[in-house]
């Protein structure tokens, strides 16, 4: 079976063609500055490997779809119901959903959700303290995302140390442009740091990271503004971006700008690595101890300079860094001393890999 894994961005467009279950990539490749889903898509059947299935890394659908599914109505239902909680992401998969139904008429479409690899987590670390209602109702709780690459990371992991995923206690460390760090004890989330929407947790390039609810509220009262006007500012203009005043809010950029001498691109950074410094070591309470941290993504895999800043004082839970091994070398490696309590690791990620066999396992079950 093959399968098509397309990785939506609000502009690009990246993607695999998978033969399942070999897991073997047929052809790979990405569109950046995509205007129009239906012409990147007509370049991608351009080639002569045959689509069986597509599978999408569909976000959130509430707590009904946390899982794999055929797409039907009724989860392009759920999709558009949960729209104004994940704004930039559903609007993306809404439109290239009915971009490849064009394209490709009856192909099957396959929706894995961000959200399927934070089923595990106990209930006492998925609710927020608001009325009854609020849960049972409306599905407000803490759903997590970036679930395909966490879940990745945990195999990868396992494998790269030799060990049974069954054995280990993991922080995962997806960091990019959207960040997000799992506790993974046994191969299973049991925390994450995004909670009900991708518009929480850690500061991403320009969407604000944990904030309270009432500052938000205050706002509005303050300045008049409708929840549109909100919704824009805080996916838009905050995050990295908010606190460095630099648009787009790219690492590199800040960084660039931090050691040209400015204050604000320091702080951004700084702060960026405090909360990412502050989650692992809360990880690690809740985990009991751990055994491996991974940084995965953009940033986490290619900026030594935050790694460090996001392990510095970390010693006593048994967390180091080799500089030598941090600063240099490519690829998937161990960046820690020998012999360190703790493996830090730097893991490559495929989502597309993860998406294709969540989708494998739905399309022959379904057979």
């Amino acid at each position: 079976m093959n399968l098509l894994i397309p990785n939506l961005g609000s502009t690009s467009l990246k993607y695999q063609i998978l033969a399942m279950p070999a897991e073997e990539t047929l052809a790979r490749g990405r569109f950046e500055r995509v205007s129009d889903y239906g012409e990147a898509i007509a370049q991608i059947r351009a080639g002569d490997v045959s689509v069986d299935a597509v599978g999408f890394k569909t976000v959130l659908a509430g707590p009904r779809y946390r899982g794999t599914f055929v797409i039907d109505e009724g989860v392009m239902e759920a999709m558009r119901q949960y729209l104004p909680a994940a704004p930039v992401h559903n609007a993306i998969y809404l439109q290239a959903v009915e971009a490849f139904r064009a394209a490709m008429p009856g192909v099957p479409l396959v929706a894995a959700f961000e959200t399927e690899f934070h089923r595990t987590i106990p209930d006492y670390a998925r609710v927020y303290g608001v009325p009854r209602e609020w849960r049972q109702e409306d599905g407000v709780e803490r759903n997590g995302f970036h679930g395909a690459s966490h879940e990745f990371i945990a195999g990868r992991t396992a494998e790269f140390v030799g060990r049974p995923a069954a054995e280990l206690k993991i922080i995962s460390c997806h960091l990019g442009g959207s960040s997000s760090i799992c506790a993974i004890q046994g191969g299973r989330s049991v925390d994450t740091s995004m909670g009900f929407s991708p518009q929480s947790g850690l500061e991403n390039a320009t969407r604000h990271g944990e904030l309270d609810a009432f500052a938000v509220l205050y706002m509005m009262d303050r300045h008049g503004w409708s929840t549109e006007e909100v919704r824009r500012q805080l996916s838009r203009e905050s995050g990295l971006a908010g606190l460095s005043g630099i648009p787009g809010g790219d690492v590199r950029d800040i960084a660039a700008a931090a050691a040209a001498g400015s204050a604000a691109a320091r702080l951004a950074l700084d702060a960026f690595a405090y909360q990412v410094k502050k989650t692992i070591g809360a990880y690690a309470a809740i985990l009991g101890g751990v055994e491996a941290v991974v940084f995965t993504g953009g940033i986490g895999e290619n900026s030594a300079e935050l790694r460090t800043a996001c392990t510095a004082g970390l010693g006593l839970l048994g967390i180091e860094l080799d500089e030598s091994r941090n600063r240099q070398g490519s690829g998937d490696r161990e960046v820690s001393p020998d012999g360190s309590a703790v493996r830090v690791l730097t893991l490559a990620t495929n989502e597309e890999l993860v998406v294709a066999r969540r989708v494998y396992r739905c399309l022959t079950s379904r057979q």
